[in-house]
């Protein structure tokens, strides 16, 4: 779902305690078959897409793509640049720019 900033910044609030918009979250589905979902903030999808000098698409793509990443099990921020490889090479074969990970380090 693409959806607006103040409705990310509510969930992100709720299910992480962090108190802010951020770009893109994923919730896993506990239902067989069906992995979950992805939501992205427009606005700030929008924002980054300017700062990094491409098309909206280009980002919500970024954007799904490490979303997809986290409910498929990725977690960057505990797997020892696992994801950020996985990411990387799944970017480079679908012709994406830089990714989330190598932005904010």
């Amino acid at each position: 779902a693409i959806v607006p900033d103040g409705r990310v910044r509510r969930l992100n609030r709720q299910y992480r305690r962090t108190d802010t918009a951020t770009d893109v979250l994923s919730f896993p589905s506990e239902e067989p078959g069906y992995l979950g979902d992805v939501v992205i903030a427009a606005g700030v999808a929008r924002r980054q897409a300017r700062d990094a000098t491409h098309s909206l698409q280009t980002e919500y793509r970024v954007l799904a793509l490490h979303g997809l990443l986290h409910l498929l099990g990725y977690d960057h921020e505990r797997d020892d640049g696992r994801m950020a490889r996985v990411e990387a090479r799944l970017r480079r074969r679908g012709g994406l720019p830089e990714g989330l990970i190598e932005r904010h380090g």
